[in-house]
């Protein structure tokens, strides 16, 4: 991105959403519905999670990898919507397959399920400890067999996609109803390499603090080329995506603002504390125009709630918005095509046979 594009477009942009536009509070009832929300001890899940159950749903799952954490959140819902015994708080650790596959187990248990919303992931400089990992993945560390923000919010958020989907297809069966899969998902050369995802796990081809944005950006071709190849009228649910992330990373000699806000806005969450040090400054002067979290997570309660006309949609302030030039241009759909490829080949390798569910 050139400083004049910046200047001209971006910034414009950004300060215009921020100070005029205000995503509007969800009304839909969600009265006799099952919703599943992961990452949702803290931030926009967890507020995404008080919105379900003040719209009166029936059960809302919290996925939590740590469980303390998600019984804090738990409380905090209860006190906040007088409403006791409708959260419950299920372990969930996306950087290990085999409790991706538990948790599902546990779900196929749910009388329904109406709504899934996977807001779980880990930023490049995450601050989180993978399974003793080291609490740094601004450096490149493997695990289940791929680069750690890969595995988190890539493989496992799709192999939970597709683990779930025959619960939602149940559920749409049943109850005569559309089911929403929802993913809360900046130019990346790798996608030139004859194996997109070989050269994201090659140590020396990695760049750290761009994987974040990279990540989110497989899920958003996924997302596209799964709708693409399976419409809502067969698969019976609504796939969906939006994006939350932020500035982490100097990919080139200005700081990528761009990402700082793609749905559901920039907006005060645990986020900002993985920031690194040298950006801080500038971060807490575009901290001031800032949405609440609540505010914020508004965006994800729409989508979850949104209807067939968004799938394989990308959501921005609870409008369908066109995505970036990369994807929507001439390279996007040949690039599309490759991620989910490859993505799809990986998780029929954790799980043989797990692709068949798209055509069910």
């Amino acid at each position: 991105m050139s400083a004049y594009d910046l200047l001209t477009s971006v910034l414009p942009g950004f300060f215009y959403t921020q100070l005029f536009v205000t995503p509007s509070a969800p009304s839909t009832s969600c009265t006799g519905k099952t919703i599943i929300v992961t990452g949702a001890n803290t931030g926009l899940g967890k507020e995404a999670a008080r919105k379900f159950v003040e719209l009166g749903a029936d059960k809302v799952v919290l996925g939590c990898r740590n469980a303390e954490k998600g019984e804090a959140a738990k409380r905090d819902i209860e006190v906040s919507t007088g409403r006791n015994g409708v959260v419950e708080v299920w372990e969930l650790d996306l950087g290990d397959y085999g409790s991706v596959g538990r948790f599902v187990e546990r779900a196929k248990g749910l009388r329904r399920l109406d709504c899934v919303v996977e807001n779980a992931g880990i930023s490049e400089s995450a601050l989180v400890s993978l399974r003793g990992v080291p609490a740094d993945t601004s450096k490149f560390v493997e695990v289940g067999g791929n680069e750690s923000t890969i595995t988190v919010n890539v493989v496992s958020t799709f192999l939970l996609a597709l683990l779930i989907l025959p619960k939602l297809q149940e559920t749409a069966k049943l109850q005569g109803t559309t089911p929403n899969l929802t993913i809360v998902s900046s130019e990346f050369p790798e996608r030139k390499d004859p194996s997109i995802f070989t050269a994201l796990n090659d140590p020396s081809k990695a760049k750290m603090m761009d994987r974040y944005n990279v990540s989110k950006l497989l899920e958003v071709f996924a997302c596209r080329e799964i709708a693409r190849l399976h419409p809502v009228s067969d698969l019976r649910v609504t796939l969906n995506f939006l994006s939350q992330s932020l500035p982490h990373q100097p990919t080139t000699k200005l700081v990528p603002l761009t990402t700082w806000w793609t749905d559901p806005g920039l907006c005060h969450s645990e986020l900002q504390r993985d920031v690194p040090s040298s950006f801080r400054p500038l971060v807490n002067i575009f901290m001031l125009l800032a949405r609440t979290t609540e505010v914020g997570a508004r965006t994800l309660v729409h989508a979850a709630l949104a209807g067939p006309e968004t799938h394989g949609k990308y959501l921005s302030d609870n409008r369908v918005r066109a995505c970036a030039n990369l994807v929507e241009g001439a390279e996007g759909p040949e690039v599309q095509r490759r991620v989910w490829g490859e993505l799809g080949g990986i998780l029929e390798g954790i799980r043989p046979g797990i692709l068949k569910v798209l055509d069910a």
